[in-house]
C-alpha cells in the first residue's frame, strides 16, 4: 500500500511539474479558446476572462487540465459551430475540472449536440451553465467513465431539437449531482442517466412554469440510484405523467437499487401523476427499492406504480409547502407533516438521511440532523428568495 501511495504521488508531481497558466481574452495571451486548447499541457490551468465567446469550439485532449471562468462567468455562444460536430467543448478522455464557465445554444445535425461532450475519463463541473442546448451534458458510454457536477444549472431545452436532455450520461460508471437547477425541459427528460451509480442529492429538479419535459429524472437501465433531498417537479405541461422512472428500457448492470430519501416530488398536472414508476420485471431478481420520507405534492400515486419498502412518505397539497410559485417548497415551522417523518434508516451501508438542503438560487448549505425528522427535502423552513 505504501509503495502505491508513492507511485500516485509521484504521478501527481509529474502531471503538475512546470504547469503553467493560460489566459484567454480580448488583450490577454490567447484571444481564442480554441488556440489555448491547442497549447495546454497535462496539469495546466486554462483561464477564461469574462465575456462572450461565440463559435469559438474546442476539443481538449489533455490528461489532466483545470479550466475556470475569471470573475464574470464567460459565456460560450455556439452560433452554429461544433467540434467535429458533437460540441461546443469536446473531452477526449483525461481528469478534467470545469469551473463557472457558461455554454450555449448547442446545436448539430444529428440533434444531439452538447455544451459539454465526455467521451471517456473523468469531468468534475462547478458554479457553470448549460442553456439552450441540445443536450447540456452528454456523455459516451465508457464504463470506467466518472462525471460529477456541483452547483450548476441546466435549463431551456430548445424546441426545435429531437428529445433534447438537459443532461444525460450515458452508460458511465458514475454520475454525481449536488446542489443544481434543472428547469424548462422540452419533450425529454430533465435528468437522464444509464449510469451503473447514481448520486443525486440536494438539487432543485423542477421544471417550472414554460416546462414541458417529460420525465424528470429517468433511470432507463436502472443501476444503483441513491436520490436524496431534492425537489423534483413536474410541470402542468409535462409532456409524460412520469416523475421519476427506473429501469423503463432493461436492465445493462448485473447490480441495480434505487433508494429514495427525503425528496419533495411536486405535480402541477390536473389529472394526475406517477411520481414513481419502477419496471421491476425488467430489472435483476432481488433489485431493493426502497423509499422513506418522501412528500408527495398534488394529486398522484407513489407506491401503488412501484413495489418495494415504503416507509414514512406523506401525501399533501401545495398549501402545505411555504409557496411553491416562489419556490419555496418547506414546511411550516408547526406544520403537522413534521410529525410523519421516521427514522431514515439505511441502504447498503449508507446513511438515507440528508447531510445537507438546496439553498436558492443554487447550492447548498450544511443540515445538521433535527430531533424529529419531516418529511421532504427541507428540515428547515423559509427559504424562498
Amino acid at each position: 500500500m505504501r509503495i502505491g501511495a508513492g507511485v500516485v504521488a509521484l504521478l501527481c508531481v509529474n502531471a503538475t511539474a512546470g504547469a503553467a497558466t493560460l489566459r484567454v481574452g480580448p488583450f490577454e495571451q490567447f484571444t481564442q479558446i480554441a488556440d489555448a486548447a491547442k497549447r495546454a499541457k497535462d496539469g495546466d490551468t486554462v483561464e477564461i476572462l469574462p465575456g462572450e465567446y461565440r463559435g469559438d469550439v474546442a476539443v481538449w485532449n489533455q490528461k489532466q487540465l483545470t479550466i475556470r471562468g475569471v470573475g464574470e462567468r464567460p459565456v460560450l455562444i455556439a452560433e452554429g459551430a461544433s467540434a467535429e460536430g458533437k460540441a461546443i467543448w469536446v473531452i477526449r478522455n483525461g481528469d478534467f475540472r470545469i469551473q463557472n464557465v457558461e455554454f450555449r445554444g448547442a446545436r448539430v445535425p444529428d440533434g444531439n449536440g452538447a455544451g459539454i461532450r465526455l467521451e471517456r475519463g473523468r469531468l468534475h463541473v462547478s458554479g457553470s451553465a448549460f442553456v439552450d442546448n441540445q443536450n447540456g451534458i452528454l456523455t459516451g458510454n465508457d464504463s470506467d467513465t466518472e462525471l460529477r457536477i456541483d452547483d450548476s444549472l441546466f435549463a431551456e431545452a430548445p424546441r426545435n431539437a429531437p428529445l433534447p436532455h438537459l443532461l444525460y450520461a450515458g452508460r458511465i460508471a458514475r454520475l454525481e449531482v449536488s446542489g443544481s437547477r434543472f428547469h424548462r425541459g422540452y419533450e425529454g427528460h430533465l435528468i437522464k442517466s444509464r449510469a451503473r451509480y447514481n448520486d443525486i442529492r440536494y438539487n432543485l429538479i423542477h421544471d417550472g412554469p414554460g416546462g414541458e419535459a417529460s420525465y424528470e429524472i429517468d433511470f432507463p437501465n436502472g443501476g444503483v440510484a441513491f436520490v436524496v433531498g431534492n425537489v423534483i417537479g413536474q410541470s402542468a405541461a409535462t409532456q409524460n405523467p412520469v416523475v421519476v422512472a427506473y429501469g423503463a428500457e432493461g436492465r445493462v448492470w448485473p447490480d441495480s437499487g434505487l433508494y429514495l430519501s427525503h425528496n419533495t416530488l411536486l405535480n402541477e398536472r390536473m389529472t394526475g401523476a406517477w411520481f414513481l414508476r419502477v419496471w421491476k420485471d425488467k430489472l435483476p431478481a432481488g433489485t431493493e427499492i426502497k423509499a422513506v420520507n418522501n412528500l408527495t405534492v398534488g394529486l398522484g400515486v407513489f407506491t401503488l406504480a412501484a413495489p418495494g419498502e415504503f416507509s414514512g412518505n406523506v401525501p399533501a397539497i401545495a398549501a402545505f409547502l411555504g409557496g411553491p410559485d416562489i419556490l419555496d417548497f418547506t414546511l411550516g415551522p408547526n406544520s403537522i407533516l413534521r410529525r410523519l417523518g421516521t427514522d431514515p434508516g439505511q441502504a447498503r451501508g449508507y446513511s438515507l438521511a440528508p447531510a445537507a438542503e438546496f439553498a436558492l438560487p443554487i447550492g447548498t448549505h450544511a443540515l445538521e440532523a433535527p430531533l424529529r425528522w419531516a418529511p421532504g427535502a427541507f428540515q428547515t423552513s423559509g427559504y424562498a428568495p
